[in-house]
């Protein structure tokens, strides 16, 4: 099972369903993308609660005025069964620039306008918009 793709699924389901927040067990790779997704305004915060296990992660989803969920698609690029790796050159604009794209670099997880002004490459995690 692709832990990345069930926390995709679950923050697409949500903001679909229209609700305030969801759950999900934590790892670094999560909290990695949920940081990004919250710096771009993607949803509003994130905790994570420890417990006896690993964690659960609970993302708090934004709405525009309207009522519209922030997040329109969140599609992922890169699975385990097929990696997706692209250079710095070749990293995406996505929308014009109104979405954004996640990399795992070798300098950790990043959007794309960051990878390339730090002129790394990396597998192509999701796009967001």
């Amino acid at each position: 099972m692709d832990k990345i793709a069930e926390m995709l699924t679950i923050v697409r389901n949500g903001s679909q369903a229209k609700l305030e927040k969801v759950d999900l067990p934590s790892s670094k790779v999560r909290e990695s993308i949920a940081k990004i997704l919250t710096t771009e305004g993607f949803v509003r915060s994130f905790k994570i609660a420890k417990d006896s296990k690993q964690g659960v992660m609970r993302i708090y989803l934004k709405y525009d005025e309207q009522g519209n969920p922030t997040i329109t698609n969140l599609t992922k690029v890169s699975t385990p069964g097929r990696r997706n790796y692209v250079h710095a050159s070749q990293i995406p604009v996505i929308r014009s620039g109104t979405g954004t794209c996640i990399l795992s670099t070798n300098k950790g997880m990043m959007t794309g306008h960051e990878a390339k002004k730090q002129n790394v490459g990396g597998e192509f995690i999701c796009t967001v918009w």
